[in-house]
């Protein structure tokens, strides 16, 4: 029987290793345009499909010149293309899609978060030199909430694109942008400045799959049943069993980049005594580890508030929401799987 705190690891990453894992999640190792299934109910996201498939095969037209001049390219599509769309409409499915399509020999996939951690362990211009001469930068999950992030980032990829890298990203919520939950172009594009006529906006309709086939609450389990549960667990491989306050507290002490060595080798995540967030830091932490939990598909099993419902009403109603609905509906996924 194997069960595990993740309050007690204090995982560390080398710059080597950061490199190594720039790589689509396993959820979506084996992601292709043919298993992504688009809703007919929404055209945007065949056009999606179809425009991005396109942006993944190496070539251009070619337009006919006449007697003596030679053939040339037609002007060249824009360097990156830019996935803008609410939580659950296959957004990553299609990054890692063009990832796994396009003829690389060298390219990379990671989360903002694991870019800006690796300029952070190595520095900005190492990391320029890394990655210089990539023929395609993947990007999930841009984030604008840290300005000084996101201009790092802005920068480093201004540098990429002029030695000709291939740039695809999905979008994040920046602060205070209500409404539908999408990410508005208009806003990335104003903050990325000169960086806007490097990207193509492919807009993704749609609602959330994992809502299409689970109910909307997530589960919490009576301590019977949990300790059941985590025996079960624990017995087929490696289950971890934390307080939910103390993982919370604990997550302040871990870059959010580590959070996938946190739960390295775990089946099964155990929290115990689920309480609402209440610290807007705390609950974007969170987040974060949902994110990470949610890529490596691990099963959560939780006691006492419903992890649903774990995020104020205020803070749904403020400008993270999108995090915090993206977060809630892939809760409801992990803990019903």
């Amino acid at each position: 029987m194997t069960i595990v705190h993740l309050a007690d690891r204090v995982p560390e990453m080398t710059g080597a290793e950061m490199v190594a894992a720039l790589v689509p999640p396993p959820q979506f190792e084996s992601a292709t345009f043919d298993t992504y299934r688009p809703d007919a109910a929404y055209p945007s996201q065949q056009g999606a499909k179809e425009l991005l498939q396109a942006f993944s095969t190496p070539g251009a037209p070619v337009v006919k010149g006449g007697l003596f001049r030679r053939a040339k390219k037609a002007p060249p599509v824009k360097p990156g293309v830019y996935l803008d769309g609410g939580f659950g409409v296959g957004k990553t499915h299609l990054l890692a899609a063009v990832f796994h399509a396009m003829p690389a020999r060298r390219k990379y996939f990671g989360s903002f978060i694991e870019y800006t951690a690796l300029v952070g362990a190595l520095g900005y211009q190492k990391t320029v030199e890394l990655f210089r001469g990539s023929q395609l930068l993947c990007i999930d999950e841009f984030e604008l909430d840290d300005p000084g992030d996101t201009m790092v980032m802005t920068r480093l990829l201004g540098e990429l694109v002029t030695s000709g890298t291939k740039l695809a990203a999905t979008s994040n919520t920046p602060p205070n942008a209500l409404g539908e939950g999408r990410f508005a172009a208009q806003d990335f594009l104003r903050e990325i400045q000169a960086m806007s006529d490097s990207f193509q906006t492919v807009r993704i309709d749609g609602t959330d799959y994992r809502q299409r086939a689970v109910d909307g609450t997530a589960p919490a389990l009576g301590e019977a049943e949990y300790e059941r549960m985590m025996v079960d667990a624990a017995t087929a491989g490696t289950a971890s069993d934390d307080d939910f306050t103390g993982l919370v507290a604990h997550l302040a002490r871990v870059h959010p980049s580590r959070y996938i060595r946190l739960i390295d080798g775990v089946d099964v995540i155990g929290l115990r005594d689920v309480v609402q967030l209440d610290d807007q830091s705390a609950a974007l932490r969170f987040v974060a580890f949902v994110d990470r939990a949610y890529d490596a598909q691990i099963p959560i099993r939780a006691t006492g508030h419903a992890l649903s419902d774990v995020f104020s009403g205020e803070m749904l109603a403020g400008g993270y929401r999108k995090k915090y609905l993206r977060a809630v509906s892939r809760l409801i996924a992990l803990t019903t799987s």
